[in-house]
């Protein structure tokens, strides 16, 4: 099953993803200094005890690469994960004047 997912962290960012064989253990891969960086601004009770959330936006059985890769990219933009004071994808690359 191929999925859409967003990912919420303690630090109230989110991130969109894309996964091509339906893990659930899979959470994904932004840019772990950013994630450091907002997690070492958290209290300490915090970051030794937090939730980090999984939720699929979307899934299909039988969509092509492509077509899962433009639904992530949508999603991106619709959340605007891509806005470094909202997520923490880095692609595509944000523009608030769109």
């Amino acid at each position: 099953m191929k999925q859409v997912y967003k990912i919420t962290y303690p630090t109230g960012k989110i991130y969109v993803g894309k996964d091509s064989i339906g893990s659930y253990r899979y959470y994904g891969s932004p840019d772990m200094h950013v994630v450091n960086e907002d997690f070492s601004k958290l209290p300490e009770s915090v970051r030794q005890d937090y939730t980090i959330r999984k939720q699929i936006l979307w899934e299909s059985e039988n969509c092509s690469e492509a077509e899962l890769s433009a639904k992530e990219v949508e999603f991106i933009r619709e959340l605007r994960s891509n806005d470094p004071e909202i997520g923490y994808n880095r692609w595509p690359k944000f523009n608030d004047d769109i």
